[in-house]
């Protein structure tokens, strides 16, 4: 503080020195907001978490389109995954697609004898297993044996480092390890498919033929009558693209196992169970998207009617 004339009197600003300023306290937050906050971040985390894989898994998915018309081509590692996929498989398939069109049948029979359309149940077994059943079931029976599989064998390598290793060695690893096993899986589900529905409709005729009495003649008849060819295609359609599905989030998982041989266990389960939840939303988004695609325009009668 300084004097001047005209008793002018001026308070300085600047603090003295060794001076101690006044710190501010915060108060601390009430328990029960500190209740609601946990609350809402809580309810809030799932979401959050899911909004991250998804994007994750996009980010994956880019990066295999990027490297998928790269040289060199894998054709050695392509054929292993197309016999480990297809041949590796076929024998669950096709076991799983006779016990199917039996029980589809036989129930579907027992409902056709109230009307007394029994001579249905071969078209009505066929058009269900083409369409929906065949790549829907096929898809779920290839991603508990061959998704699975691919998810634990990349887990391993990534939790072993050997991921890591082929990056030292210049090899890049989505396209040695991911791109032949998504082209793979994408070839081989819709032969798996035909597989299905073939020993489905076999199934569904020692069934209705040879146990329940109907007709042979009228059986293959009136499924040559109700068939189109474009019903053969959405099934091999959603084959393909289920397969693909299953090799992406299969490869995906595995990538990202961590925590040795309990986190790659982790990454196989959740390889089988989104892979399933995936194929069951997308076979309904596909029907919708398919049936003004290809039954609108593209019919044709197997047989003149």
């Amino acid at each position: 503080m300084t004097v001047g004339r005209g008793n002018v009197v001026a308070l300085s600003t600047s603090p003295s020195p060794g001076a101690i300023e006044p710190t501010q306290v915060t108060p601390a937050p009430s328990p029960l907001r500190l209740a609601l906050r946990k609350t809402v971040e809580a309810m809030g985390r799932p979401a959050t978490e899911l909004i991250d894989e998804i994007g994750q898994l996009g980010l994956f998915c880019l990066d295999v389109l990027f490297w998928l018309p790269r040289r060199p081509f894998r054709w050695g590692q392509l054929a292993r995954h197309l016999r480990d996929i297809g041949f590796g498989s076929l024998f669950i398939v096709a076991l799983t697609g006779v016990f199917t069109g039996l029980a589809f049948g036989f129930q579907s029979l027992q409902g056709f004898r109230r009307f007394g359309a029994e001579a249905l149940v071969g078209p009505t077994t066929m058009l269900g297993l083409v369409r929906e059943l065949g790549p829907v079931l096929t898809g779920l029976m290839v991603a508990g044996r061959s998704g699975s599989g691919m998810a634990t064998e990349l887990g391993t390598m990534r939790v072993t480092e050997q991921i890591d290793a082929l990056s030292t060695m210049a090899v890049e690893p989505v396209q040695y390890l991911v791109v032949p096993r998504a082209i793979a899986a994408t070839l081989m589900m819709p032969f798996l498919t035909v597989v299905f529905c073939a020993a489905g409709y076999g199934g569904c005729y020692l069934m209705a033929v040879l146990r329940e009495g109907v007709d042979p003649g009228v059986f293959l008849y009136e499924t040559w009558q109700a068939l189109d060819p474009d019903d053969f295609y959405e099934g091999w359609i959603k084959g393909a693209v289920f397969g693909l599905q299953i090799a992406l989030i299969a490869s995906w998982q595995g990538f990202r196992a961590s925590g040795g041989a309990r986190g790659v266990g982790e990454a196989a389960t959740r390889t089988v169970v989104i892979a399933n939840v995936c194929i069951l939303v997308s076979t309904y988004l596909l029907a919708e998207i398919l049936d003004p695609l290809i039954h609108s325009w593209i019919r044709f009668d197997a047989l003149g009617k």
